[in-house]
């Protein structure tokens, strides 16, 4: 019985090799392929996010220390602040995938997809950097 495993667990190794192999190399300097642009907007996107979040981190770290120091019934920037970047997450999907629809069904819709959030996630970071800015 190990040894039927074992063979199993070679076998299933072996068949792994040519899989990872065949796996596309991405050029974002210069995609030629499709799949390289999808990939290549999709890592834009994940890096703009990234950002996006860490500003938006530190924000909430100023909304609710600005809460702490308000008066009784003046606290709720924290609160309002997490709403309206809930609200403009909802409004960057979906427009992104109407945006998006113009190629839907093709290999483009999800390049398009990515490009669109991308944008409007790095415009998103720099409204609250600003924000973040005047406190």
């Amino acid at each position: 019985m190990k040894r039927v495993l074992f063979l199993l667990g070679v076998f299933a190794g072996i068949s792994y090799v040519p899989a990872v192999a065949q796996q596309p190399q991405m050029n974002c300097e210069d995609p030629q392929k499709q799949i390289e642009m999808t990939m290549c907007a999709g890592e834009d996107l994940a890096e703009a996010d990234r950002a996006l979040n860490a500003e938006y981190q530190a924000l909430r770290k100023l909304t609710k220390a600005r809460d702490a120091d308000a008066g009784e019934g003046q606290a709720g920037f924290d609160t309002a602040l997490v709403k309206a970047q809930r609200a403009w997450v909802a409004y960057r999907d979906s427009w992104c995938e109407a945006f998006a629809y113009q190629a839907h069904g093709g290999t483009m819709e999800p390049q398009l997809n990515a490009e669109c959030q991308a944008e409007l996630t790095l415009k998103r970071t720099d409204e609250l950097k600003a924000l973040a800015d005047n406190l």
